[in-house]
């Protein structure tokens, strides 16, 4: 028979049925790390070009300064982590599948930026709009996300929220690079 002491050591969920507090620890910067890993590689693809073809690009006349990019990036992405791991901590099935649907949102915004930033050089405005269609697949994952986030907890629906409203935006900006470059 098992002690208690045993227990913990076998089980990392407390009593409450929430993961302990290393695990939790461990989970919030695994969540942490994969956006930063998305956000690193969708660097490559950008600092390449945002220097290169995109400084003559025809813009929309609501295009925020360039500068702007990154600090939003990292309040976005560090939101969808804490998202993920709110969710994670739930534990439940439900928890399983919204975060499915979480991976498939965040390989799709991985897969926008090089078809955006680095294609255009090599197929021209094909690559603009193949762009575009990749953002409106990744707007309609992050709406199933924040839908299948918010019964899990309510705080990580809200705090995708501004995600999914930057992505529209970015998403009439491609549309614009689409339609005139």
């Amino acid at each position: 028979m098992e002690s208690p002491s045993d227990r913990s050591v076998h089980q990392p969920e407390n009593a409450t049925g929430i993961p302990g507090r290393g695990a939790q620890v461990a989970a919030l910067v695994l969540f942490l790390a994969a956006s930063a890993l998305v956000a690193w590689l969708g660097a490559f693809a950008t600092v390449n070009n945002v220097n290169g073809w995109y400084v003559d690009a025809n813009k929309a006349p609501w295009s925020p300064p360039n500068w702007l990019f990154g600090p939003v990036w990292t309040i976005l992405y560090t939101a969808m982590a804490v998202a993920a791991w709110l969710v994670w901590r739930r534990g439940s099935p439900e928890s399983r599948s919204a975060l499915v649907i979480y991976g498939i949102q965040l390989f799709l915004n991985l897969v926008w930026t090089p078809v955006f930033f680095s294609l255009y050089p090599l197929i021209g405005t094909a690559a603009l709009w193949l762009a575009f269609a990749v953002i409106l697949a990744l707007i309609l994952a992050v709406t199933v996300t924040v839908v299948r986030f918010g019964p899990l907890s309510r705080l990580a629906g809200i705090l995708l929220l501004p995600y999914i409203t930057w992505i529209v935006f970015a998403s009439s900006l491609n549309l614009w690079a689409a339609l005139n470059n």
